[in-house]
């Protein structure tokens, strides 16, 4: 009998190596960096879905583990890891989004770096899906948008969503199902214009 393995996409990083850190003790230096590099790129990824501009996507990601390392001992393990550093990705996206200096700025940032032949069209493509879906994002709320993130992007279970954001369950499909319909309203606004961002 075979055994079955999860595949992972490629951007996907690898599951944690080793023991999990023990929650509620201070993290070990070595436990740290492990966790770190197992959660940084879905944080990274996480909070430039949920809106943070790419010019600053390092310093909050930055901030989000040092939140992780000063409050580590006070984690219970109620949840699971991943949940409880979504959370704190969350809160810090959202102060981001509502702080003057995002507010202010002006994105002059390139897209993505160009592709080479002959896999351009391709990238070309997949970014240009990617802008359309930021700019629908960037239309819905934030409680809408934090939960459509972390379901249907991050692909959390519900519980978990609703772990992270600290809400009921069925607050959490709601705010779902008003998401999903702002976003297909969004996107036929943008087909029916003939253009897309």
């Amino acid at each position: 009998m075979t055994a079955v393995r999860r595949t992972t996409r490629p951007d996907e990083p690898a599951p944690l190596a080793g023991p999990a850190p023990s929650p509620g003790a201070p993290i070990a230096a070595a436990d740290f960096a492990r966790l770190f590099a197992a959660e940084a790129p879905r944080v990274w990824r996480a909070l430039r879905r949920l809106g943070v501009r790419d010019a600053d996507l390092e310093d909050v990601c930055q901030e989000v583990f040092v939140v992780v390392h000063e409050r580590w001992a006070e984690f219970r393990g109620d949840s699971s890891t991943r949940t409880w550093i979504y959370g704190i990705a969350l809160r810090k996206a959202l102060a981001h989004r509502r702080s003057a200096h995002a507010r202010r700025a002006t994105s002059l940032e390139p897209g993505d770096e160009p592709a080479v032949a002959p896999d351009q069209q391709r990238h070309l493509e997949r970014a240009h899906a990617r802008q359309v879906l930021q700019a629908a994002l960037d239309k819905l709320d934030d409680g809408q948008r934090e939960v459509f993130v972390l379901f249907e992007l991050e692909q959390l279970a519900m519980r978990e969503v609703a772990a992270a954001l600290g809400l009921p369950l069925q607050t959490c499909y709601s705010r779902l199902y008003a998401a999903r319909l702002e976003l297909g309203a969004e996107l036929q606004r943008l087909a029916a214009k003939g253009g897309w961002p």
